[in-house]
């Protein structure tokens, strides 16, 4: 890595949890931003938040839990364009929906979350998942829609959480 790149990357590091943190309505604690990130200041972070490249968009509230990772490429979007209003194929006006995402909850890279949806505590979505419904605490979910399809085991889980053993 050139001299150049490396002072680049050294202040991103700095630049985006700053700009991060100034964004957002409240925040807990530590926010790592490894990557390019945006929020609205209808997001509400827990501790020890990591993006690596995540985009929340639109106008509806985000709410995501402590010790939350995200792969690069992600995105949580709350605002939809109004399909049955006064035009087609879509008027002016918007639908927003809410986005609640428990504790210890990873998402794979370039996963997109629709608004509406709770995603579970310790839930992990697949890489190139798209996220419309409800994800179960624990979860393992992936595809187009994304669907569980298996579970941790969640007394190895519980039993990590009670150590405090969080990355």
């Amino acid at each position: 890595m050139s001299l150049v790149n490396k002072i680049k990357f050294e202040l991103a590091k700095i630049y985006y949890p700053y700009k991060i943190k100034k964004t957002v309505a409240t925040y807990k604690g530590r926010v790592y931003v490894g990557g390019k990130s945006y929020v609205t200041n209808n997001t509400h972070l827990g501790s020890n938040v990591c993006f690596n490249g995540m985009e929340i968009s639109g106008n509806g509230i985000v709410t995501i839990g402590d010790n939350f990772h995200s792969g690069p490429g992600c995105q949580i979007i709350t605002s939809f364009h109004n399909y049955e209003g006064n035009q087609i194929p879509y008027d002016d006006t918007f639908l927003d929906k809410d986005v609640s995402i428990g504790d210890n909850v990873w998402l794979g890279n370039n996963v997109i979350v629709l608004g509406g949806v709770t995603i579970g505590e310790g839930a992990i979505i697949q890489a190139g998942s798209v996220v419309c419904m409800d994800v179960p605490e624990c979860a393992i979910a992936g595809g187009h829609p994304a669907k569980t399809f298996k579970y941790r085991n969640k007394e190895h889980y519980y039993k990590l959480k009670e150590e405090k053993k969080f990355h």
